[in-house]
């Protein structure tokens, strides 16, 4: 299946899942009252295990259709600054799920089940992670506010027959915002002027008590107002806006109300934050449009001006860099120094590892991230690196384990099931290695491919009866789902 159609399939999917979701709910109250200042009105619409529902549905999708970044540090570094901020905020009623988007355009977006994803690109333009934490506090906010049911509830109060095909406008204006803003004009018939004040009032509402978050989780209030700014400054004379400010509008209104709304807290010093700076840095050598000599010159120009905000990132950059480059001995000597100053840092013990298992020193990476495995085993950083030592060792039947670990602690956890399934085909486990094939294609919505793997599985299992159980039961999970979707397409 070519990837149009399977996009194609994959989207008449969703929408049926979200529809029978939707449709599910026992009856739908309409009120009249005017929306309250938190997202209560939107318990008529959805429930909250619906809503988580239809996150994992379009996280799923996500994965099929989208260049989303399964990079363990970069993933560890945003997820922590989330759940700080989540951890302040008001009003939480589900978990939280950070993921990145490869895209160097500038964006941001929140769906049902408290999913936040961000483009890499806003790593690129954000100069100190309050700007970046300022953008993640805006998003939590539309989840903890319910913002899209309260969307629903608001534009199908005139007639809610219209529910399947605003869910659909829904989903389409978080991926192609400029495409979704008008399916939701067409199928709601609501007049243009009225969405936009209510998309205003949503941002005005987000703005507001992200703000307050901001502040809780001892950022610096005027991220906000300066990334606004920069946006505006950016853009000030673009044919085309960049996605956050199709979903986002940016009027001078809001810009000011960000600057006021930070000149009432006072001033306060917020140090660079080093973990910040090496996540832009890898995401610029790693995950930029940017080549690897592009970097390297780039990191050059800033060590030799002294135009870097920490010296430490800037080296960080130009020995990925280098190793992208095949500088091997350039990049290790980089390596070197900076654990030295900081030998617990997760960023440079990765880079070392790469090194160490580029220049085929398994064993040396092996006892390195060992200790650290000792000291840190609910790293997901070290247990991927360990795991990809052993592999490379030939010392699969080690790194099994530490995979299984990790995906029973992070059930979607990407990385895990790519090296699992790389541990298995070395350990000639060709029954697990397809069954773990079938897990990363359910990931990914693929159900029927799924099914396919697990009977490979199951013919290769040589009469083990807890594997043979195992499989059967997986399969029949994935056929009843694929019944019901099957099912749900042709309403």
């Amino acid at each position: 299946m070519n990837k149009q159609k399977r996009f194609l399939k994959l989207k008449k999917i969703t929408m049926a899942l979200l529809t029978a979701s939707m449709l599910s709910s026992s009856h739908f109250a309409w009120s009249d009252n005017e929306l309250p200042n938190l997202g209560t009105a939107a318990a008529s619409t959805l429930t909250i295990d619906q809503e988580n529902e239809l996150g994992d549905i379009y996280m799923r999708v996500q994965r099929a259709s989208r260049p989303v970044v399964y990079d363990p540090l970069l993933n560890q570094y945003i997820t922590e600054l989330g759940n700080k901020l989540v951890a302040h905020a008001q009003d939480v009623k589900t978990p939280f799920k950070f993921f990145l988007i490869q895209n160097d355009e500038i964006n941001a977006f929140a769906f049902f089940g408290g999913h936040v994803g961000i483009h890499t690109g806003l790593f690129l333009n954000a100069n100190n992670e309050s700007e970046l934490a300022s953008v993640y506090a805006h998003e939590i906010a539309h989840v903890t506010q319910r913002h899209l049911a309260r969307a629903m509830e608001a534009r199908a109060r005139s007639n809610p027959a219209m529910i399947a095909g605003l869910l659909g406008s829904l989903l389409l204006t978080i991926a192609a915002p400029e495409a979704g803003m008008a399916a939701l004009a067409t199928t709601t018939g609501i007049a243009r002027q009225t969405q936009i004040n209510y998309t205003r009032s949503n941002e005005q509402e987000a703005d507001r008590i992200g703000m307050h978050t901001l502040v809780d989780s001892g950022f610096d209030p005027d991220g906000a107002y300066l990334f606004f700014n920069k946006l505006a400054r950016k853009y000030q004379y673009a044919t085309r806006l960049p996605e956050i400010l199709q979903s986002h509008p940016l009027p001078k209104s809001r810009i000011t109300e960000a600057r006021n709304r930070a000149a009432k807290y006072p001033h306060r010093y917020i140090p660079a934050s080093l973990e910040f700076q090496l996540a832009k840095a890898r995401v610029q050598v790693r995950f930029s449009d940017l080549s690897p000599s592009a970097t390297l010159a780039m990191f050059n120009k800033q060590l030799k001006l002294k135009t870097f905000v920490l010296k430490d990132a800037a080296l960080y950059g130009k020995a990925l860099a280098l190793f992208e480059l095949d500088k091997i001995q350039q990049s290790s000597a980089i390596i070197k120094q900076l654990l030295n100053h900081n030998p617990d840092n997760l960023f440079y013990i990765d880079t070392k590892t790469d090194l160490l298992i580029k220049q085929k020193k398994y064993q040396q990476a092996i006892t390195m991230l060992e200790a650290q495995y000792q000291d840190k085993p609910a790293s997901q950083v070290i247990a991927m690196n360990l795991a990809h030592a052993y592999i490379e060792a030939e010392k699969s039947d080690k790194a099994i384990p530490i995979l299984q670990d990790a995906i029973f602690y992070e059930w979607d956890n990407m990385v895990a099931y790519q090296l699992l399934l790389d541990a298995y085909s070395k350990t000639d486990n060709p029954a697990m290695e397809h069954y773990i094939q079938a897990e990363i294609m359910a990931l990914q919505a693929n159900y029927d491919g799924a099914i396919d793997q697990l009977n490979y599985a199951h013919k290769n299992s040589q009469g083990d009866p807890l594997q043979l159980a195992r499989i059967e039961a997986r399969i029949r999970q994935f056929r009843q789902y694929e019944i019901e979707i099957k099912k749900l397409s042709k309403r």
